[in-house]
């Protein structure tokens, strides 16, 4: 068996949702987990969470790497359009480290 919630379907609202959590990270994901209407569903709630923790981990460690690297931290957001990407198409992203963490908690 699979460690995927099961879920009947997944509706194209909550595939633009999950897909929008990832771009507007961590504000979205926020808003989402307060309004009932969208915290009881699994696949939002999944991509919510794991977006809400990468992007207060990106918030903080993309300035210093950008000083760094004189701008390449940059970068890293990009690779959240792609989580975004995958989300929009129906996939349960699994972010290293960061899936089994949030799996960990029994936040999802």
């Amino acid at each position: 068996m699979s460690d995927e919630p099961i879920v009947n379907t997944i509706s194209s609202d909550d595939r633009l949702w999950a897909a929008l959590t990832y771009i507007f990270s961590p504000l979205i994901p926020i808003i989402l987990l307060v309004l009932d209407d969208f915290k009881d569903r699994s696949y939002i709630r999944y991509h919510s969470i794991q977006a809400l923790v990468v992007g207060v981990i990106l918030a903080i460690l993309v300035p210093i790497i950008a000083i760094l690297t004189a701008g390449c931290g940059v970068i890293l957001w990009l690779i959240m359009f792609y989580w975004a990407y995958k989300a929009y198409q129906g996939e349960w992203v699994e972010i290293p480290i960061v899936t089994s963490f949030v799996k960990n908690q029994d936040w999802v």
